[in-house]
This record gives structure tokens, C-alpha cells and sequence, in this order.
């Protein structure tokens, strides 16, 4: 009964997050995990930041700290949830839960609202600068000197890589929680695997790039996000195909798409490019400049 209540919840997240999004009364998650996640980079970074092991083994700690507080976190509520009487103030803590994991609102309104900055006719250095900080708030390149096309393309590419981490991948894990749930209470439920997923997803965003520290500081984030985005980047690559104008080439378009995202740095996000790429008919992909480079 327990888990059938929380696919309710479940859906009701779902629901909740495409009409109202993240409410500004809430603290969300994610600000709290990248509070904890920057004043531990930062003094690694300040007192260790010539040491390359000492980044490379904090990093790892700063990984599994960061999840393993989130996990925790999510199967206490669970664990309330389940078996208390009264489920209603447990209950709305999944629900308000499940829906900061998801991100479905807010990345489109982000991305719609670069888009129609853009499409004005008269474009003057102000609207620009707007736009452009608005693009920076969303991408982790170097936009200080991008055209208009090229902030275009930047929005565009941060939309497909975070339709995984912001939407398909929280809906995946959350799912394979509400299944686990099924045999054990004490198993990874949807809210402690949606919490781990928005904190490797968070991890991964703020410390899992390749230069200057974090190269070693964030190794084991961005390991840990590959490899916890691998299915749900598929399942893009399988699925979004049926919801387009171009279900009648689903094959070639699949076959296509994973070709060119093969190509790609990341296992992940070029597979998740090259198919919303396919799909809408645009180029996607290429050189940019990151803020370090």
C-alpha cells in the first residue's frame, strides 16, 4: 500500500513542478547541497590547492559526504513516511521533495526567456548584456564574448544536457526507488535516490570539470555522474524520437544520433545533444570556452 501511496506523490510531484515549478517560500535542495559542497571545495582549494592527492582523495570525500548526506536524508523522511500513523506531514515532505528533484519548469521558462530576449527585432547593447547574463546563469562556458547565435546555441545545448539531469534522470532513479520500495522498506526508496541524484548532479556542475583543481577535485563527481546518467541518457536517446515529427525515421534517427554523440567528450550529454539535434534539425556541438580555459 505504501508504495502505490508514494506513485501517487510521485505523480502528484510531477503535476506540481510542470504548473507551479519551485516555490520561492522553500529552501531548495539544491542550495543547500551547494553550500556544503562549495565551503568544502574552497578550503581544499585555499590550503591544498598545490597538493594534486590531497584534491584528488578530498574530492572523493567531498563526493561521498555530499551523497551519502542526501541519501540519508531522504530515507529518514521515507523511513518516517512508512511507518508513521499519520502520513500527511511526512507525506507533503516527499512530495515538496520529489518535486525539487524535478526541474521541468524552470529549465524551460529559463531557456523560453533567453529565446524571446533574443528574437526581438531591435537588439541593443543593454538587451545584450541582459541576455548574456541570463545565458551565463545557465551554462558553465565563457559567454562574455559570444554572438547572439552563439548564446543561441549555448542555451539550446544547456536545455538538452540538463533535460537529462533536471528531468529524465530524477524521473528514472525516482521510479527505481518506488520499485525497490516494493520488496523492503529498508531498500533505497524514490525520495533518498532522487535526493543522491540531485546531489551527484550538483556535484558534477560544480566541481567535475577538467581544468585547473578540479581536475582533481572533481574526478571522482564527474565518474559518478557518468555513470549514474548512462541509462537515462539512453532512454532520451530511445524515447524522444517517438514524441517527434520524425518518428517515421526512428531508427536511422537513433542509429545517427548515437553515432554523433559518440564523438562527444562526455558519454552522456553528446548522446542527449546530438539526438535533440537530429530531431529539431539544428547544429549543436563544437569548440567553447570554459571560464579557466
Amino acid at each position: 500500500m505504501a508504495e502505490i501511496n508514494l506513485f501517487l506523490i510521485f505523480l502528484g510531484s510531477i503535476g506540481f513542478d510542470l504548473l507551479i515549478g519551485d516555490p520561492r517560500f522553500l529552501i531548495h535542495p539544491v542550495q543547500v547541497i551547494g553550500f556544503y559542497i562549495k565551503k568544502i571545495s574552497d578550503y581544499l582549494i585555499n590550503n591544498f590547492g598545490e597538493n594534486k592527492n590531497i584534491l584528488f582523495w578530498g574530492g572523493l570525500i567531498v563526493a561521498i559526504s555530499t551523497i551519502g548526506m542526501s541519501f540519508g536524508l531522504g530515507k529518514l523522511i521515507e523511513l518516517s513516511y512508512v511507518q508513521s500513523r499519520n502520513h500527511f506531514f511526512s507525506g507533503l515532505l516527499i512530495f515538496f521533495g520529489l518535486s525539487s528533484c524535478i526541474a521541468t519548469k524552470g529549465l524551460i521558462s529559463s531557456v523560453k526567456e533567453i529565446a524571446e530576449l533574443i528574437e526581438r527585432e531591435e537588439i541593443n547593447d543593454q538587451n545584450k548584456r541582459i541576455i548574456k547574463e541570463k545565458v551565463q546563469r545557465i551554462v558553465s562556458r565563457d559567454v562574455s564574448s559570444s554572438s547572439l547565435e552563439h548564446l543561441l546555441r549555448s542555451s539550446t545545448e544547456s536545455l538538452t544536457e540538463n533535460s537529462v539531469d533536471g528531468i529524465f534522470g530524477p524521473l528514472f532513479w525516482i521510479f527505481i526507488g518506488i520499485f525497490f520500495m516494493k520488496f523492503s522498506i529498508f531498500l533505497p526508496g524514490p525520495l533518498s535516490l532522487g535526493f543522491s541524484y540531485k546531489a551527484i548532479s550538483t556535484l558534477d556542475s560544480m566541481i567535475g570539470y577538467k581544468y585547473d583543481y578540479f581536475r582533481y577535485l572533481g574526478f571522482f563527481s564527474a565518474k559518478i555522474e557518468d555513470i549514474f546518467t548512462f541509462v537515462p541518457s539512453r532512454l532520451v536517446l530511445i524515447t524522444l524520437p517517438l514524441v517527434s515529427s520524425k518518428v517515421n525515421e526512428y531508427g536511422s534517427i537513433i542509429k545517427k544520433s548515437y553515432l554523433d554523440g559518440k564523438k562527444y567528450d562526455s558519454p552522456n550529454a553528446g548522446i542527449s545533444e546530438a539526438i535533440f539535434a537530429h530531431i529539431s534539425g539544428i547544429t549543436l556541438g563544437g569548440k567553447s570556452k570554459y571560464k579557466n580555459d
